[in-house]
This record gives C-alpha cells, structure tokens and sequence, in this order.
C-alpha cells in the first residue's frame, strides 16, 4: 500500500477509501486530450478496473494534449497504446481496453457494468448517448468539453442528480471541435485532471457530491467558476439516439449526407434531404422519422424543425458514433 499512502493519509480515504477505489470499475470513453489524464489519475490513485473504449489510433497531432502516447506509439490503436502505458505504471490494474466506439447498441451493458462512466469522447453524440443510457440506469456520470482555452467538468445523472440534457437541452450553433477550432494541451490537461477529481470523489461517497455540480475553466483570464444545477427539470421530449440496426422496416429514414459524404444510405428505404428541405416534409405522425447524419448535429437540427411543427416521433442516428 505504499503507493497510496499520501493519499490515504487523507481522512476522506483512509484505508476503507482505499478499498472502495481498489474495488471500483469506471468505464472511460474516450481516450485523448481529456482521456489521458484521466486515465493517469484513475490508474495512479488504484482505481482496481477500468474499461476503456477509443476507436482512434494515436496520430502526431495528438501528442501535444496527450501526452500518455509516445512517438512509437503512432498507427497504434489508442486504447491499446493507453492500457499498455498504464499498466506499465501500475502493474495491479485490470485495464479492458477496446477498440471500438461506443454506441446505442453497446452503451446500456456497459454502463450497468459501471460504478461511474467518464465522458472523455469529445463528441457531442456520445455524450447524449451517455446522459440518456445514464439516467436511465442511475449510474453517475462525469462529463466534460473543452475547446481552444476554456472548458467545464461536470457531474450527472445518478444519485438523484440532473443528466446532460437537463443542463444543455439543445446543442450550440456549430459543432466546433479541437480539430476545427484548436485547442492548448493544459486547457484539456487541466479539465481531465477536474474530471478524474469528481470520478474519485463520487467513489469516495465525498461530501458535497460533485454531481450537480459544474466547474469552468476559462485560461484566456484565466479563472475558475461553476455552479450547481441541482434543481434543473428534464426535458419532456428527448429525441434519442438509436443504432443503424434500431431502424425498423416502417421508418421514414432521412439522409440528410450528400451522396459525395456518403455514398451508400443508410437504410434501403432511405431518401437524401438536404437541412433545407426539412422545413417542406410532412411525416405520417404514426411513423418515426430516423434522421441521420455523420456527428448527429443536422439531424439534431432537422428534428428542432419538425419538433416545431408538432412531430415528435423522432430519433437520431449519428453515423461516426454508429456500429
């Protein structure tokens, strides 16, 4: 025990602290900018299991925000590289590292599997995916952005806490990422180590509960701020995600891709939109309308659209969080 005993010297851990994290199973989506020092962090404080899901490999552009990954691990699977560096650092860990992407069809089982489940994907899909297979199973979970020099941590769902939806019910103007907008690697650095704090401090039964409860990062002042959202009210009508092989033969299924983006549809029974011809479809209100795009943010749109014209037999289909 003597790798932890600065931190069981803690009164909030002590030895029973201890033993609850060597029990514990945390399931980590994502393994990049705020992947890595998650993982670090949950694997340093003898966080016992930990699966692990990322479907990238580790690119040269990566290396300045994640810092896990070496120059000989570029082409290597990034969940792969991750689980080896890990367990190099701490031989007692079980590590389940997946090279895979987490989706509608997979996230319930893997959720229930979990003590808590950390949002580390980056993507705006997964983290409803997350949020909805969350609050559905009450199981906490830790979610987190950060873009150019600002970002937030938060804690949802579980224990009686709010999920993302509630906090965020729609989706920003432009779905902006690190790739597109640039990011500095302490910013992410410093919101993955906020998110491996609140994973610990929800295994830890901590008081006060970061769940309901986000922090925020602004490094262009640079200051922190947060604040909790205990009370936020769910949305009546969620639209949610669903898996290509949720779509049922009785579907309206809209592509709103080009043929350019994707050449093959989705669905046999399939038709190419465009966002701008959303505003002219009338749905049979009886038949679910399936919108599919590649990060689900025209298909988020689209089904604001017809949302406001009453129709709310709607689901989502984001083909870059798709099996």
């Amino acid at each position: 025990m003597s790798r932890y005993l600065r931190q069981m010297t803690l009164p909030e851990v002590g030895v029973e602290g201890q033993r609850r994290l060597t029990k514990a199973h945390v399931l980590v989506v994502g393994a990049g900018g705020l992947g890595c020092p998650v993982l670090q962090y949950l694997a340093g404080a003898g966080v016992g299991r930990i699966t692990l899901l990322d479907p990238d490999h580790v690119e040269e552009s990566n290396l300045h925000r994640q810092p896990l990954y070496r120059m000989s691990d570029l082409g290597c699977a990034k969940a792969l590289a991750a689980r080896a560096h890990l367990r190099a650092a701490n031989p007692e860990l079980t590590i389940d590292a997946r090279v895979q992407t987490l989706h509608p069809g997979n996230a319930p089982l893997l959720v229930a599997a979990a003590d808590v489940v950390v949002d580390a994907a980056d993507s705006f899909a997964v983290s409803y995916m997350l949020s909805d297979t969350c609050h559905r199973q009450g199981v906490p979970l830790i979610s987190a952005s950060a873009l150019g020099q600002k970002g937030y941590a938060g804690g949802f769902c579980g224990h009686g806490a709010p999920s993302l939806r509630a906090v965020f019910p729609r989706l920003p103007d432009r779905g902006a990422t690190c790739a597109s907008a640039g990011v500095l690697g302490p910013v992410v650095g410093m919101i993955g180590a906020l998110q491996a704090q609140m994973t610990l401090q929800v295994l830890l039964h901590h008081t006060p509960s970061p769940l309901g409860q986000i922090v925020t990062l602004d490094m262009q002042r640079p200051r922190f701020d947060g604040f909790a959202f205990h009370a936020a009210p769910e949305p009546q009508i969620a639209v949610p995600f669903v898996s290509r092989s949720e779509i049922r033969p009785a579907d309206q299924v809209i592509e709103l891709r080009s043929a350019e983006e994707a050449p093959e549809i989705i669905a046999p029974q399939a038709q190419r939109l465009s966002t701008h011809s959303i505003d002219d479809l009338q749905p049979d209100p009886a038949q679910r309308v399936v919108l599919c795009c590649a990060s689900g943010l025209r298909a988020w749109r689209a089904a604001e659209c017809l949302q406001a014209k009453g129709h709310d037999n709607l689901a989502l289909l984001a083909a870059t969080a798709c099996e």
